[in-house]
């Protein structure tokens, strides 16, 4: 038991230590990426802390699912953020499967930078809408009689670039229009929706994001708009976007496919290699399927020949 023992976690210790090797080479050659798409994270926090000061508390607006759906309150507010913890941590986890699973269906470090270029695209809209009207939040902290409703001005630059973490992404007002934690959770069952292989974690995955909109807008957190147009906006960008980013590279092709978001269209022969997955893991031998562009699941590789074939 305890050779067995021993010889997987050698096996684990040389696939890690190869997907490694293999994602670091990607991470030179598109660090720039990431990089830009971690900093427009923050300036998407400096324009939410913006909009904080010309926000006014003012009567709640008539709102469907307010009618509908009774308020959890200020003691029950925390379960739509745990929703939402729990699929932030579960998508981060799987983009990281490469390197522990013997079936390698995508590469890190090129999944970040696909996700990043959604974000960011719905991000700017979002400022751009909530700057556009600001309208009075429903949260319990931005109505009428609340001190964090509204924000002193400021004395200096640095109060506003600082966002104040502890209490600015928490007691937010007027970033409304449209849900920030809708565009997270979109693009990330969107993104497993593609290139995952468990139809039954997907069909959990929106099943868990339908969960979230109902208690977003329990918590008064958001209106019904902000939720709404999330959910068709998120959708379409994603959608458009992901048509004019190159396709993920098939791991298990032979041929040369440009990495998404590349400086340039020319890969040099050592990163043909990384691209087809041969990294040197002779663990990683079992084929992998993907049919225009798309992985497919878990399940559905029975007649893969004839798909390819058009038969």
């Amino acid at each position: 038991m305890s050779l067995y023992v021993g010889r997987e976690a050698s096996k684990l210790w040389k696939r890690i230590c190869a997907e490694t090797t293999t994602e670091f080479k990607l991470l030179l050659e598109n660090w720039k990426y990431l990089v830009a798409g971690a900093i427009f994270q923050y300036i998407h926090g400096v324009a939410a802390r913006g909009v904080h000061y010309f926000h006014r508390p003012g009567p709640i607006l008539q709102d469907v699912g307010f009618f509908l759906l009774p308020e959890l309150g200020q003691e029950k507010a925390y379960i739509s953020e745990y929703v939402f913890s729990f699929i932030f941590i579960s998508f981060f986890l799987w983009t990281f499967h490469p390197f522990i699973s013997k079936s390698k269906k995508i590469y890190t470090v090129l999944m970040w930078c696909r996700v990043l270029a959604f974000l960011v695209a719905c991000q700017v809209l979002r400022i751009i809408t909530f700057y556009s009207t600001v309208l009075p939040g429903p949260n319990y902290h931005c109505r009428e009689g609340s001190k964090l409703a509204t924000l002193p001005r400021p004395d200096s630059v640095l109060k506003v670039l600082l966002i104040n973490f502890s209490q600015g992404i928490l007691y937010g007002c007027g970033d409304l229009i449209f849900s920030s934690h809708m565009i997270f959770s979109l693009v990330f069952v969107r993104t497993y929706q593609k290139y995952g292989t468990r139809r039954f974690i997907k069909q959990c995955a929106w099943l868990i994001v339908v969960i979230q909109s109902l208690l977003i807008i329990a918590s008064r957190k958001h209106y019904t708009v902000d939720v709404v147009v999330a959910w068709y906006t998120v959708n379409l960008v994603v959608f458009f976007i992901d048509n004019k980013l190159p396709e993920l590279p098939d791991r298990s092709s032979g041929a040369t496919v440009s990495l998404p978001l590349s400086k340039d269209g020319r890969m040099k022969d050592e990163n043909h290699k990384l691209l087809n997955g041969n990294h040197g893991d002779p663990v990683d031998w079992r084929p992998r399927t993907q049919v225009n562009g798309k992985i497919l699941e878990d399940g559905n590789t029975v007649h893969v020949d004839t798909v390819l074939n058009g038969v």
